[in-house]
């Protein structure tokens, strides 16, 4: 089939091979034009033949909404928009209807893979109505993963990022687990090869994972970590995760304390740990360490 897509960043790029090794043609646009087949949205919409599919990889927001502006205005009904970013899933809904007053469908997909995505295939979420969900289905065999799973029709639009969310959520608490669990072994004076400790763990342990194989890699490349400082930026879907929580009355204590442990990252001389250590002085007499 035909597919434009728009944004050929890290992981647009990777799809649009990942597609065309699969047998499809693939019309892609960016505002790097050493990446882009194509000069404008007008002009790779006019090389599609309808129905049309056109994939949106651009950052979620702003980006992503002017996108999907342009694209209604020279898309034609009976064509679809996936939005493949990003997004939360409240835009979807907007997205949705604001393409449908024009006849146009809309399909929202949470895409997991990252920079290993062309070489494994991506893990994808995607939110719909079947009719145009099956439009896009060639895409989607074509991105996923060997084998029965790494795919879903998660349900309405909406529910493709909303999982994705969720899916980075858990992320969120492994990782910190992870990592957690890495420091104290490195502050333990009787474990002397930290790094082979993670090692082993890759199999037979009921904690294996991807995410383990990346950590026994990294300390591969920096046994220490010594090369990198101690700050951790967050995407906002662990704040879009923690929100819909509240909204929905689930506690998330493990996905709610990864994220606020990735805003103390920031601080370097963290204004909270200053009132704990006068409170501790206070009460108990406790040693404080103040300034130069």
């Amino acid at each position: 089939m035909e597919l434009g897509l728009v944004g050929l960043g890290k992981m647009g790029g990777n799809m649009r091979e990942r597609i065309r090794r699969a047998g499809h043609t693939v019309v892609g646009y960016d505002r790097n034009p050493a990446l882009a087949d194509v000069h404008s949205l007008e002009e790779l919409v006019g090389k599609l033949q309808g129905p049309r599919v056109v994939w949106v990889m651009v950052p979620a927001g702003e980006a992503t909404q002017a996108t999907i502006d342009e694209l209604a205005g020279l898309l034609e009904p009976g064509d679809v928009v996936v939005d493949g970013g990003n997004s939360r899933w409240t835009d979807d809904e907007k997205h949705a209807r604001e393409l449908a007053a024009k006849g146009i469908g809309f399909v929202d997909c949470g895409v997991s893979g990252g920079v290993w995505g062309l070489q494994n295939g991506y893990a994808l979420m995607y939110g719909g109505e079947a009719v145009h969900v099956d439009l896009v289905r060639p895409v989607f065999d074509a991105l996923k993963p060997e084998g029965d799973f790494g795919s879903v029709h998660a349900g309405r639009v909406g529910a493709g990022h909303f999982a994705k969310m969720v899916h980075n959520g858990i992320e969120y608490a492994m990782m910190q687990a992870y990592a957690e669990g890495w420091e104290l072994l490195e502050k333990a004076d009787s474990v002397t090869d930290v790094r082979e400790v993670f090692r082993s763990w890759q199999e037979g342990t009921v904690i294996r994972s991807w995410l383990l194989d990346l950590a026994v890699n990294a300390l591969d490349e920096d046994e220490h970590l010594e090369q990198l400082k101690g700050y951790a930026q967050d995407s906002g879907e662990g704040r879009w995760t923690v929100e819909a929580a509240i909204d929905h009355a689930v506690p998330l204590p493990a996905i709610t304390a990864s994220l606020f442990a990735r805003f103390s990252s920031r601080q370097e001389d963290s204004p909270q740990m200053k009132m704990i250590a006068a409170l501790r002085n206070q009460f108990g007499g406790h040693a404080v360490t103040k300034k130069p």
